[in-house]
């Protein structure tokens, strides 16, 4: 991954989460929580 596509990437998580909290929508709770999820899977894997 490139650190364009990794910045990019990060933007569009960050924006999505703050939609998500703007409009108390309730998904940003679930999505970081997967978020860590797969993040630990990653880690896993390596």
């Amino acid at each position: 991954m490139t650190n364009a596509i990794s910045l990019w990437l990060s933007i569009f998580i960050a924006a999505a989460v703050g939609i998500d909290l703007f409009f108390d929508l309730g998904g940003a709770v679930f999505l970081l929580r997967k978020l860590l999820d797969l993040i630990e899977w990653l880690s896993f894997r390596r």
